[in-house]
């Protein structure tokens, strides 16, 4: 592995396979062609939302089935698909590319941290809303397979339902499980190389920050310095183990940099296996179900299954990473 690349890198410990060895090397490339005209991290990340948000409206026009019912040709809804996974894909490129660009110049932010954070809901908020209004004007398939009559007021009866669960898998699927992957991933880097190397964050430190910040910051950075306080809070409520892993450590050996290093390995141990399933979590493998999902035109069935599917993985997760240093806080005594 190039060392240039292995450089742009978080750690290859904590990338999946995908990303490892097809994403992440053809983003680096990316990385390097910004880098030569002097564009800033943050102005990648914001593209990256831009485009990835505008694969909704090609996501809601996306049914093939009722093409092939109105004009005799599946070609229109299934190109409409294309495009808005074209569309989702390019965005994913960009926001992996804005992360290696900054490691590669050294123009990392706590902004750019945040907004970082933040692209991925950017894009799967009007992606859900989408899906929503396609199923409000294309339901005859589950209509028929449900044996429910096609009527206005089942229409709108049905499409709340499925508001509801686009809600769900938003917030508690999408937004919470993501939320942890990260999490889980920067705690992983802290006991891999250390403070410097990770982006651990706990809200404690990130209200401190947004107290400091000068009257004159923009209102736009303080809201986002506020959001973030939210983001690693909730974080910190998912994980009470770790928590109090953390600690228990602190009060231990003081600095995190006094931490011995057996600690750390056996923390990381623990982790690493936990690693591929974090993986999961993330955007390759959920990105998969939704195109999937669209391709057969049951963009409904998207939501169950981040529902139950992804808050499977994301128990068993969260499960094992708590009681692993559960174990390891009490054999420290």
């Amino acid at each position: 592995m190039n060392e240039k690349f292995k450089a742009t890198l978080k750690s290859s410990e904590t990338e999946d396979w995908l990303d490892l060895h097809v994403i992440r090397p053809f983003c680096y490339y990316c990385a390097v062609f910004f880098a030569k005209f002097d564009v800033h991290p943050n102005t990648i990340t914001i593209w990256s939302m831009i485009i990835g948000a505008a694969s909704a409206w090609f996501f809601a026009q996306g049914s093939w089935y009722y093409s092939l019912q109105e004009t005799g040709s599946i070609w229109q809804g299934l190109i409409y698909n294309i495009i808005g996974i074209f569309l989702l894909m390019w965005g994913d490129i960009f926001d992996c590319t804005d992360g290696q660009l900054a490691r590669m110049t050294g123009k990392k932010s706590r902004l750019g941290r945040i907004l970082d954070g933040l692209a991925g809901f950017t894009w799967f908020f009007p992606i859900y809303v989408a899906l929503v209004i396609r199923f409000y004007m294309h339901h005859d398939l589950e209509f028929q397979w449900l044996g429910i009559e096609n009527t206005e007021q089942n229409t709108l009866i049905a499409t709340g339902v499925v508001f509801v669960l686009a809600l769900i898998s938003g917030l508690w699927g999408l937004q919470g499980q993501q939320r942890l992957a990260d999490y889980y991933i920067q705690v992983h880097l802290f006991f891999q190389k250390g403070e410097k190397g990770s982006e651990l964050d706990n809200s404690t430190r990130q209200k401190e920050i947004y107290e400091q910040l000068p009257k004159d910051t923009p209102f736009y950075e303080r809201w986002f310095q506020k959001s973030y306080i939210e983001y690693t809070k909730k974080q910190e409520n998912v994980t009470p183990e770790f928590q109090k892993l953390m600690a228990k450590l602190h009060e231990k050996y003081g600095s995190s940099d006094n931490i011995p290093q057996e600690i750390r390995d056996e923390v990381r141990s623990q982790s690493l296996p936990l690693m591929k399933w974090n993986g999961l979590l993330t955007f390759n493998f959920r990105e998969f179900w939704l195109f999937l999902f669209c391709l057969i035109d049951i963009p409904v069935g998207n939501f169950l299954w981040e529902i139950i599917g992804m808050g499977l993985i994301y128990w068993y997760v969260n499960h094992r990473h708590e009681t692993f240093c559960k174990k390891i806080r009490e054999k420290l005594g």
